[in-house]
């Protein structure tokens, strides 16, 4: 995740970056830290101010707001996996975008190395599960999460009543069995009475 400068002509300056390359191996995280760092700068000079986009390499896809501004510009990319959902992605970026230039007001002429914006390692860490950042999304999941639980007890509900109906059928055979043990007890004891 980065927030670049792009000025009207030249190369995009990285003004506050974080990263999370745990699932590299140790060996790859420079060369991949390295290419999100370009790959990042290339995508931002290259995204009209305004404008919204993703860009798909290999299986990661880039996601690039760059807000209008008057000569230079802000811009904010995120390079997560294809399996990342993009709203979240989008929003993530509106956030720091807006944040960022609120924190660092002078950010067109600040030097890209003076610059402290510690919240973008909080967002980092907040967007890990989209579900948990979007509100939209975690409501989603909720919804979903209590439809199975209906769904079961509903399941649960039909069995009880298969389970009741097989004991009234039973109840009723067994009613059936004993006024028949009844009759013929009756027929039987009454052959055997002294008169």
């Amino acid at each position: 995740m980065s927030v670049l400068r792009v000025p009207s002509s030249g190369q995009a300056t990285t003004l506050s970056s974080a990263s999370d390359l745990s699932s590299f191996s140790f060996y790859q995280r420079g060369s991949v830290a390295e290419f999100m760092t370009f790959f990042s700068k290339t995508v931002a000079e290259r995204t009209q101010p305004g404008q919204r986009q993703s860009i798909q390499e290999n299986n990661y896809i880039a996601h690039v707001y760059s807000k209008e501004g008057s000569g230079d510009r802000l811009s904010a990319v995120i390079i997560a996996d294809q399996e990342y959902p993009v709203r979240p992605a989008f929003s993530l970026l509106n956030r720091l975008l807006d944040e960022f230039a609120q924190a660092v007001q002078q950010w067109a002429t600040t030097d890209p190395a003076s610059v402290a914006f510690p919240a973008i390692h909080t967002y980092i860490q907040t967007y890990q599960d989209p579900r948990q950042a979007d509100s939209i999304m975690k409501v989603q999941q909720e919804l979903d999460e209590t439809k199975i639980i209906l769904h079961k007890t509903i399941e649960s509900v039909l069995e009880r009543g298969e389970k009741l109906d097989n004991l009234v059928d039973r109840s009723n055979a067994l009613s059936a069995q004993s006024k028949m043990f009844y009759k013929t007890a009756k027929k039987q004891n009454s052959c055997c009475v002294i008169m």
